[in-house]
């Protein structure tokens, strides 16, 4: 007969936790910026006239730098002694691959879904999710890596 499997130490299930806890103030905070980025969209698109490409672009890098800002002051806290500058550099290049997936996946549902091109939130929010496990990822263990 087999053992049973053995419980996780303290310090295993602590650091668990934490990384559960972390993705999810990083999916709150998306929404937050899922938030932002449809609205600036909308806003570039009714009242500046821009099509639903550009406007995309500008929205993204709204949402994306509050973003950044949430996720350095409420979710990677320990990464705040990072020079501001430059970590907002390195979110937005690590972000940009998953930004590729995200404005993708919009682009081709604007393009080639007519549901989305006549209302585009839904193809925003199918971007977000499609770029939110890559996003999660590169950020905990490249952008807001504590230092030893």
């Amino acid at each position: 007969m087999s053992e049973p499997a053995s419980e996780p130490s303290g310090a295993a299930q602590s650091s668990s936790r934490r990384a559960v806890e972390e993705f999810a103030r990083f999916a709150v905070i998306g929404v937050v910026g899922f938030i932002v980025d449809a609205s600036t969209l909308k806003l570039l698109v009714a009242f500046a006239h821009m099509d639903l490409y550009t406007g995309r672009l500008l929205s993204y890098l709204a949402a994306a730098t509050g973003n950044w800002m949430l996720n350095r002051r409420f979710t990677f806290k320990a990464a705040r002694d990072e020079a501001p500058f430059k970590q907002w550099l390195k979110y937005l290049g690590a972000n940009g691959v998953g930004f590729v997936v995200s404005y993708s996946t919009y682009a081709a549902l604007i393009t080639y879904v007519a549901v989305t091109k006549a209302n585009p939130v839904l193809a925003v929010a199918a971007g977000t999710i499609a770029g939110l496990s890559f996003n999660f990822t590169i950020n905990k263990f490249w952008v807001f890596r504590a230092r030893a």
